[in-house]
């Protein structure tokens, strides 16, 4: 016993090729945009540059005892300065390599299964 209702592809849903290519374009572009813009090493770079900050203005402003505690080196300006580096290289990398998303054309050509055979 088979359901034809489920097996048949309707022709009348009122969706065009084209709408379905549009739509799934469009979905594709924020889904780009959405990676771009949560991209880790932008989220990582940030959240060292901001603590790398506020570690090396606390080590700039430490006092006597707290740089003995620590056997005469200023941790907190070390740790902070290299929070700040670590910081800065993630957000250089993500200027210099950013996420390139696939070309939309391409991969609603594949999904369709009209992509030209060349």
């Amino acid at each position: 016993m088979t359901d034809h209702h489920h097996s048949e592809h309707p022709r009348h849903s009122g969706y065009s090729e084209q709408d379905v290519q549009r739509e799934v374009t469009d979905l594709q572009g924020k889904s780009a945009t959405a990676a771009r813009l949560f991209d880790i090493r932008r989220i990582i770079g940030g959240l060292f540059v901001l603590y790398g900050v506020i570690v090396t203005i606390a080590g700039l402003t430490a006092d006597d005892a707290a740089i003995d505690k620590a056997e005469g080196v200023n941790i907190n300006l070390w740790t902070g300065l290299g929070m700040l580096l670590l910081g800065i290289f993630f957000l250089v990398w993500l200027k210099l390599r950013p996420t390139a998303p696939p070309p939309p054309d391409v991969e609603a050509e594949e999904e369709a299964g009209t992509a030209p055979k060349g």
